[in-house]
């Protein structure tokens, strides 16, 4: 379903101005396996994100990323039961060791615990359905750009931990499916936030709060489970934000050590949470619109009655966001070329009842080869901050007893996997879900499910881990 139905929408949930990161509570939808556990099947799920704390369902949950490192799994002691039977398994890399013979070691033994993880389960449920997620394949090309001979090494190994599952269980269909793809990245980087800034529609003020950036969300180690705005600020964080407010702020220190070519050399052993207090930001709470996280890809309108301080009234909304789009949709690169091929009202691409916790104005960028950032700084284009990074169209291939291999999967959507994966055990899907069934099963009739029992919504909380998460490049 699109998010505007199962409510999350980015790594980060949002209360307002206030955010934390999601997790397994803020999913208002049933997930693939517990329509299944509905029907009476029962499923053995290893590694897909955003699945802690888990909701029980006949079967076996290992979760994956937003976890913590050692969270809690579906049954209770699932992942102490794991590890007694295969040794050492993480939900995030360990940091490089000099024992490594190749860099690829700590990603590859990653691969490796998801698939002995996954056969251990599902020897011990023997399930009907199973459902396993190698999140390394993205984590490389994050951390590690260009470096092809380890992105190979990593997809290898996924390949032979495939290869032993199949071998092992023969399944009667396998679909495999990425959520997007990946590529290099040849256009500009797009800092929304510093464009809308020079319009008159965001505010800035000078060592505030602000919005997290990437490596705030790192450092306060929020892949482990850590609201980062519990994380109090020290006595030099306060500081350097007194300091920021009389315009001594940390792009124009970084623009000056980048004329002298120190800019790395002083990123590498200045905190960030120093460099982050000292930035110039968005002040949300007297803008008129922003950019909250750049992977939502979109702006919020601070509409008054909706936001706690907005400055927007429903009267104007129309005409605001109706400006907002010509503008967004006007602007051009460096080279003359369009920055978009999409700058839409929400309305066009997410519906539901969640929909108003959404942005207001969905951007596409341009071939997926735009970066936007929300970041602000001296200049509205530069080189993208990640050279690889997620791309529009991904992968599906399907195998098996109830596949037709030659039926066309052009145009296949990642909505339409979870009605497709239904039909191959003759389930009727959620008539709320977006997607429809792929020509290579046969179709089965929809049907209108009772609503789940959603839990409330657990803030994320403050555990103790030893290893931070790898750098993905989901937030800035």
């Amino acid at each position: 379903m699109n998010p505007g139905k199962h409510g999350v929408f980015d790594f980060l949930s949002f209360d307002g101005y206030d955010w934390s990161v999601v997790n397994g509570s803020h999913i208002r939808e049933r997930t693939l396996w517990e329509v299944l556990d509905y029907h009476g099947y029962s499923s053995v799920v290893v590694n897909t994100p955003v699945t802690h704390p888990p909701r029980p369902f006949d079967g076996a949950l290992v979760p994956g990323y937003t976890a913590p490192e050692n969270p809690q799994g579906h049954p209770a002691g699932i992942l102490d039961e794991v590890r007694d039977a295969i040794g050492e398994y993480r939900v995030y890399p360990r940091d490089p060791s000099p024992d490594d013979e190749k860099e690829s070691k700590r990603y590859c033994d990653l691969v490796k615990m998801r698939g002995e993880a996954f056969q251990y389960l599902v020897d011990r449920f023997e399930p009907e359905f199973g459902f396993i997620q190698f999140q390394q394949t993205d984590t490389v090309f994050h951390e590690r750009p260009g470096d092809l001979e380890l992105v190979r090494d990593i997809y290898v190994e996924v390949d032979q931990q495939l290869e032993a599952i199949f071998d092992a269980y023969r399944p009667e269909n396998v679909l495999v499916v990425s959520d997007h793809g990946m590529g290099k990245y040849t256009g500009y980087e797009f800092r929304v936030n510093e464009f809308l800034s020079r319009h008159g529609y965001v505010e800035t003020v000078n060592g505030g709060q602000g919005m997290p950036t990437w490596a705030t969300v790192r450092d306060s180690k929020l892949r482990s489970g850590v609201d980062a705005q519990s994380v109090k600020q020290g006595l030099r964080v306060k500081a350097i934000q007194l300091l920021a407010r009389t315009g001594i702020t940390s792009q124009r220190v970084g623009a000056l050590l980048e004329r002298v070519g120190l800019d790395d050399v002083v990123a590498s052993w200045v905190p960030t949470d120093v460099i982050s207090a000292a930035t110039r930001q968005v002040d949300f709470e007297r803008s008129t619109a922003y950019l909250r996280s750049r992977t939502e890809l979109g702006i919020r309108i601070n509409l008054e009655g909706r936001e706690p301080n907005g400055v927007v009234s429903p009267e104007d909304y129309e005409s605001v966001r109706t400006e907002l789009i010509d503008l967004l949709q006007s602007v051009t690169d460096p080279d003359g070329r369009p920055v978009f091929d999409d700058v839409a009202p929400r309305e066009s691409y997410l519906s539901g009842p969640r929909d108003d916790e959404a942005v207001d104005i969905v951007l596409v960028p341009r071939d997926f080869d735009q970066f936007l950032s929300s970041m602000l700084s001296d200049t509205v284009f530069d080189e993208p901050s990640e050279p690889w990074n997620h791309k529009l169209h991904g992968v599906v291939a399907a195998v098996g007893n109830d596949i037709d291999v030659g039926a066309s999967l052009e145009d296949a959507h990642l909505f339409d996997i979870a009605p497709t994966v239904l039909a191959t055990f003759g389930v009727e899907a959620d008539d709320r879900m977006d997607g429809q069934t792929l020509p290579i099963v046969d179709s089965v009739k929809r049907t209108s499910y009772p609503d789940p029992e959603v839990r409330e919504i657990q803030e994320t909380d403050d555990t103790d881990v030893e290893e931070r998460l790898a750098n993905l490049g989901y937030l800035e």
